[in-house]
C-alpha cells in the first residue's frame, strides 16, 4: 500500500468531553466524524464530509456547544457508532475523485484519534473497526521528518505546523472539526508540493490483538514502557488486558498478571508496549473502567516486568513455543495423576494441543508434583469447553480450573523452582552470636502490642529510649501478617529477664505516632510461636499451622537428603526457624525441624542499614519429645455426633498424606480405641 498510496483522507474525531491536548483522556464517546480526500497525484481534495454519532449517554455542556456547533437535538437523531462505520466506508469509496482499485489512507493530527478514541470505543461496544482504521498517518510525524527545525511533536499542532509553512488561514470561514480538517489538507498540499515534495510512506500500524509469547531474565526492558495496572478483576486474562489497551501496541507476550503469596491472582498486571509513546498514552486511561470497575494505571520499571514475567527454564519455552494457543490451569490434581488420566479427564471434547506435550505439571525442585498443571488448547472455543469441567472430580478431588497466560506460567514455574527456602551455607557457623543463646523457658523478651502500621525499627528504637542499649544485637523482630506487610506487633530481646522487666513496666503504653503501645514481658518461647504463625493472648499459647507443603503420595520415593551442616552444629538454630525435607522426623507437633538447614527469608522483616538485623539463633530444646512412625497426630475436637464419617475427615484433610483408615480413631467406636493412639486423634 505504501509504494501506490493514491489517496489520503484526512481524518478529525470530536467527542462529547475532552479535545485537544486531552481527547480520549475521559472516556467520553464520539459524536462527531469529520473527514475530507486529499488526491496525492492531482493535489485535488474531494468535498468536506461531516457524519453524527448518536453516543449511549448523551452530556453537552455549553461550551462543547458553543466551540463546535452542535445540538443534541441533531447528535441524538444520528446513528449508533456500528452503523456510522459502515456509511462512512460506502462515502468514502464513492468519492469521485477516488478511482476504481485506488488505495487510500487515513491521515491524522497525532495519534488520539485513532488510537484514543476510536479503537477504545470500538472495543468497549464490540464494534469491528474496518480494516482502514488499523493503519494511518501522523500528520505530525510527517511534518517532523519535513521540517527537523520545527518544535517538538508536543508541542506541535495544527495552527503551529500551518504559522512554520506561512499557510493563511481564516477561522471565520470555517468553525471547529471543519477549521481543523481544512487546514490539514492546507498542509498536506504544502508538503508534497516543490520544493519539500514528500512522500507519505510508512504508516502507523495498530495490532489486530495482542499476541502471546515468553520472556527470558537475560531480555533487556526498556523502565520506559513499562507500566503497572491495578484493580483488574481476578477473572481477568491478558486478553482481558488487550482490549483494555486496545489501539495501542503491547509487545509480544508483555501482559503478565501478577500472583499474590498464595498463588492466585491479586489484581494487578505489568505491562509492556513497544515504545515509550505508547506508554505514555496508556498513562492516560488512569481510571478508565474494565467493565464496571475504574482500572488505576501506574508507571513501572522494566526489572519489574522481568520478575512476573522473566522465565530461565527451558522445559517451559519449549511448552509456551506454540503461539496463539490458550492456555488453561489446573489446580488440585493428585499427586499421582498422569498426563493420561488429565487427557481422559479433559476428554475428546476438549483436544489438547499436542496430546501430551500439551500438558505442563508444576514440579518441585526435587522433582515432587505440586498438584498444578497448564494445558495448551488450540481454539477459544475448546477452552471454554474445558473450562466447563471446573470441579468435576479426577479420582478422589475435584479440579479447579482457570483460564491462565504464559506470564502466569513463568510466575508459577519460577515460584516453586526457585524454593523460597534456601539452603545456609556453612560459613555461616562461626560468626554465630554464642553468648546469646537463651533457654527457652527465661522471659528476656518483650512484647510490643499495637505499633502503627508505618512504624519501623527506628521509631521502636526511639519508643524504647533508655532501654535501647538494653537490646541484644540481632534482637528486633517486626511480625508481619500473611499479606507480608505489618501486623502491629513485634518482639525485642533484651539483654537479661530484669532489663526485660523493666521495659515492660516503664513503657506500657507509652505513646507512638498519636497511638499507645501495649508492652509486655515473655520468653523466647512465645516469640518463636508467634513468628512462625501461632497467637499469643490471655488463654495462652495457640501453635502456628503446620508450615510443611502439601506432602506426597506414599509411593514417592525422595531423594537422600545432603547435609548442610554438621549434626552437631544443628543444635544451634532454634527449630521454628528450620525447615527440613519431610523424610527427617520434626521435635513437636507444632513445626519441623532437623538436621538439614533452611531458613524462610520471608518470615523475617529486613532491617534497615545501620540499625539491628531481625534474624537470631536459638539453641533447640534439649528433650523435645518425638513422633514414633509413621508422622505427627492432629486432634479434631467439636465433630459433629451422628453425620461425620471417615470419609468426611478425609475429605478434610485432603491434600495431605495421611495413614490407612486404621490411623482414625472415634471416640464413639469401641473397636478401634484397642489402637495405640489416643481418642479422637488423626494421624497424618
Amino acid at each position: 500500500m505504501t509504494a501506490t498510496l493514491d489517496y489520503l483522507v484526512v481524518l478529525f474525531n470530536t467527542t462529547s468531553g475532552f479535545n485537544g491536548a486531552n481527547l480520549g483522556s475521559d472516556e467520553k464517546e464520539l459524536v462527531q466524524l469529520m473527514w475530507q480526500v486529499v488526491d496525492l497525484a492531482n493535489k485535488k481534495t474531494g468535498k468536506l464530509c461531516e457524519v453524527l454519532v448518536r453516543p449511549d449517554n448523551l452530556e453537552l455542556t455549553e461550551e462543547f456547544k458553543e466551540a463546535t456547533g452542535l445540538q443534541e437535538e441533531a447528535i441524538s437523531a444520528a446513528e449508533p457508532l456500528e452503523n456510522v462505520l459502515n456509511q462512512f466506508n460506502q462515502l468514502v469509496a464513492n468519492e469521485p475523485n477516488l478511482g476504481v482499485g485506488a488505495s487510500f489512507c487515513l491521515c491524522t493530527d497525532g495519534q488520539l484519534h485513532i488510537r484514543q478514541v476510536l479503537h477504545p470505543e470500538a472495543s468497549n461496544k464490540n464494534v469491528m473497526l474496518p480494516e482502514c482504521f488499523h493503519s494511518f498517518f501522523d500528520l505530525r510525524k510527517e511534518f517532523k521528518k519535513c521540517c527537523p527545525g520545527a518544535p517538538d511533536l508536543k508541542d506541535l499542532g495544527v495552527q503551529v505546523m500551518a504559522n512554520y509553512l506561512n499557510i493563511e488561514t481564516d477561522p471565520a470561514s470555517y468553525r471547529g472539526a471543519a477549521f481543523q480538517v481544512q487546514t490539514m489538507v492546507h498542509i498536506i498540499l504544502k508538503l508534497i508540493s516543490d520544493p519539500i515534495h514528500h512522500r507519505f510512506s510508512n504508516p502507523e500500524r495498530v495490532n489486530h490483538k495482542f499476541e502471546t509469547g515468553t520472556c527470558s531474565k537475560m531480555e533487556v526492558v526498556d523502565d520506559n514502557t513499562v507500566i503497572r495496572a491495578r484493580g483488574l478483576p481476578w477473572q481477568s486474562s491478558d486478553q482481558d488486558i488487550g482490549r483494555f489497551f486496545r489501539g495501542l501496541n503491547i509487545a509480544k507476550g508483555g501482559a503478565a498478571l501478577c500472583l499474590n503469596a498464595q498463588g492466585r491472582r491479586n489484581g494487578e498486571a505489568l505491562v509492556r508496549f513497544v515504545s515509550e509513546e505508547h506508554r505514555d498514552l496508556a498513562l492516560q486511561r488512569h481510571k478508565h473502567h474494565m467493565g464496571n470497575r475504574y482500572i488505576e494505571v501506574y508507571k513501572a520499571t522494566g526489572e519489574d516486568f522481568l520478575k512476573i514475567a522473566g522465565g530461565t527454564s527451558n522445559e517451559v519455552a519449549q511448552f509456551l513455543s506454540k503461539e496463539n494457543q490458550v492456555i488453561v490451569r489446573m489446580r488440585g490434581l493428585p499427586f499421582t495423576a498422569t498426563a493420561e488420566e488429565v487427557l481422559a479427564f479433559l476428554g475428546p471434547s476438549c483436544p489438547v494441543t499436542g496430546e501430551k506435550e500439551g500438558i505442563l505439571f508444576v514440579k518441585y525442585p526435587d522433582g515432587r508434583p505440586t498438584g498444578d498443571a497448564f494445558v495448551l488448547f488450540a481454539r477459544e472455543e475448546v477452552s471454554q469447553n474445558a473450562l466447563k469441567k471446573h470441579k468435576d472430580i479426577l479420582g478422589k478431588r475435584y479440579i479447579e480450573l482457570f483460564k491462565s497466560t504464559a506470564a502466569e506460567v513463568q510466575q508459577v514455574l519460577n515460584r516453586y523452582t526457585s524454593a523460597p527456602l534456601i539452603p545456609i551455607s556453612p560459613p555461616i557457623i562461626p560468626v554465630l552470636p554464642q553468648p546469646f543463646v537463651p533457654p527457652p523457658s527465661v522471659r528476656d523478651c518483650v512484647r510490643l502490642r499495637g505499633l502503627p502500621y508505618i512504624a519501623s525499627i527506628e521509631d521502636i528504637l526511639e519508643f524504647l529510649a533508655e532501654f535501647t542499649m538494653d537490646i541484644r544485637p540481632h534482637g528486633i523482630h517486626m511480625v508481619l501478617n500473611q499479606q507480608g506487610r505489618p501486623s502491629g506487633d513485634a518482639f525485642i530481646q533484651m539483654k537479661s529477664p530484669e532489663w526485660a522487666f523493666l521495659t515492660a513496666q516503664k513503657c506500657h503504653k507509652r505513646t507512638m505516632k498519636d497511638r499507645y503501645v501495649e508492652v509486655f514481658q515473655c520468653s523466647a518461647e512465645d516469640m518463636n510461636i508467634v513468628l512462625m504463625g501461632g497467637t499469643l493472648n490471655r488463654n495462652g499459647l495457640s501453635p502456628p499451622p503446620c508450615k510443611l507443603r502439601r506432602l506426597s503420595p506414599p509411593g514417592y520415593v525422595f531423594p537422600t537428603p545432603t547435609a548442610v551442616i554438621p549434626a552437631e552444629a544443628a543444635g544451634l538454630f532454634q527449630p521454628q526457624m528450620l525447615l527440613n525435607p519431610r523424610a527427617l522426623q520434626p521435635p513437636t507437633a507444632f513445626y519441623p525441624a532437623g538436621t538439614q538447614l533452611f531458613v524462610n527469608y520471608a518470615a523475617y522483616y529486613p532491617s534497615p542499614s545501620g540499625s539491628t538485623n531481625s534474624l537470631n539463633y536459638f539453641a533447640s530444646p534439649a528433650a523435645a519429645p518425638t513422633m514414633a512412625q509413621p508422622g505427627a497426630m492432629v486432634r479434631m475436637q467439636s465433630l459433629a455426633y451422628n453425620n461425620t464419617g471417615v470419609k468426611d475427615i478425609l475429605n478434610f484433610f485432603q491434600g495431605y498424606q495421611y495413614a490407612s483408615e486404621d490411623g482414625l480413631v472415634h471416640a464413639h467406636d469401641q473397636a478401634r480405641t484397642l489402637l495405640t493412639h489416643p481418642k479422637e486423634w488423626v494421624c497424618i
